[in-house]
């Protein structure tokens, strides 16, 4: 099976009937929403699309003999015998998600049931001036290749990153990318891979996996924290990612909060991201070991210092170091305190911790509790409930791959409903 026979073009289409071009419709639609929800029964589809039973079984069967689903297991029956479930057959297509961060990357292939067949990590200098579109490329085939899937099953390619990012039109403004001046980076990255490439902001994937895979599938009013080296928000509403008109809501960690405090990296003084963020974090334990605090970090080389990572210090509170858990509690609370500022503004049912904070636990969760109670008014707090992500450190890795399967079956079903 090729992913080809599901992947049409506007030339095809031009010679594609009207009853062809319709059942091309349908098959496409019960792939996304057997992707995106999981199996379904034969009723599931028919209720969902609005086609007949004799339809809806003539169409599954048809993607069986093309190798896209398959029958296995049974759903509940409301009496009598139970119905067959249709899910995604095996090794039917894949995707690759990216994650760049200020200085990482990180990159995995993951199959169409979102399992991660092949996985790649190492540092990266996003804030380098050359030759980074040519390393992204580069890291990116040697992983494809070492996975030695079949690329013509590799329908898209998703690319996560910090900053101000516009999707529609494929570019960072917050990065400098030198290779982008003249064309946009998902243009470029288009043409290198020969596949489809889109890019988003990496607080926007995390918000995105969530809506389709973790804790706020099927919630109409969530926020989502991503708690890393800086601050991110994701806005759910009505049950779709919030973009803003440019594409830039959620700029939430550069809101200023103090007058006259610390500069931060976009340039404004005193945002939550310079009192609520990892570099917060690993600032306010540098400081405190060079100031001579009582802790197990003190025992780190010079070296190890310089490079603290928020990891680190999560670890150490971890297992009862004292100094950790108070700077823990101190960023907790500031993040409480937008948080409250947040409550107020969207009046979400519910707010999901993500990133690299969320190992941290009580140690976090309860400072930011403790802090929203304090300025956030009851009527709305008692209505919120926060929760750490269950989607682990891949959140903003399934975003990615997620607006890849968003786009590609969008795209398609645009494409056929114009011709």
């Amino acid at each position: 099976m090729e992913t080809q026979k599901l992947l049409v073009r506007t030339q095809q289409l031009s010679t594609s009937s009207t009853v062809e071009r319709k059942k091309h419709l349908q098959k496409i639609k019960i792939i996304e929403n057997i992707y995106f929800q999981g199996p379904k029964t034969n009723t599931d589809i028919c209720e969902q699309f609005g086609i007949s039973s004799p339809t809806s079984i003539r169409l599954l069967n048809q993607l069986i003999d093309e190798g896209w689903i398959k029958k296995e297991g049974q759903g509940k029956s409301a009496g009598g015998r139970k119905p067959d479930l249709y899910r995604l057959k095996e090794d039917s297509f894949y995707v690759m998600g990216i994650q760049l961060e200020r200085a990482r990357i990180k990159m995995a292939i993951f199959d169409n049931h979102n399992n991660k067949i092949a996985e790649f990590e190492d540092l990266f200098e996003l804030e380098s001036e050359d030759g980074l579109v040519d390393q992204i490329y580069s890291k990116a085939n040697e992983l494809l290749k070492s996975s030695k899937i079949n690329l013509e099953k590799l329908l898209g390619i998703g690319v996560s990153m910090p900053g101000l990012v516009s999707s529609q039109q494929g570019k960072n403004f917050t990065y400098f990318i030198k290779e982008e001046e003249s064309e946009s980076l998902e243009v470029i990255l288009k043409r290198k891979f020969d596949k489809p490439v889109f890019i988003l902001n990496d607080a926007k994937s995390a918000c995105l996996a969530e809506l389709n895979f973790g804790l706020a599938s099927k919630k109409q009013d969530v926020l989502v924290i991503s708690m890393d080296w800086g601050i991110g928000l994701g806005i759910i509403i009505d049950g779709k990612v919030y973009q803003g008109s440019s594409g830039f809501a959620g700029e939430f960690g550069h809101i200023p909060l103090v007058d006259d405090g610390l500069l931060c990296h976009c340039g404004k003084r005193g945002c939550l991201e310079t009192m609520a963020s990892g570099l917060a974090l690993t600032r306010m334990a540098q400081e405190g070991i060079k100031a001579g605090e009582s802790t197990s970090l003190s025992s780190l080389s010079k070296k190890e210092i310089e490079a603290l990572q928020p990891r680190t210090i999560i670890e150490a509170a971890n297992i009862g170091d004292q100094f950790s858990i108070n700077i823990l509690s101190k960023l907790g609370i500031n993040l409480g305190k937008g948080l409250a500022i947040l409550i107020q503004i969207f009046n979400p049912e519910l707010i999901i911790l993500e990133g690299r904070f969320s190992r941290a636990k009580q140690f976090i969760t309860i400072p930011i509790q403790q802090s929203i109670n304090t300025y956030c008014m009851a009527q709305l707090r008692e209505r919120t409930k926060i929760s750490l992500s269950n989607l682990c450190e891949d959140s903003v890795l399934l975003g990615a791959v997620a607006t890849v399967m968003e786009n590609i079956f969008g795209n398609q079903i645009s494409l056929i409903t114009k011709n």
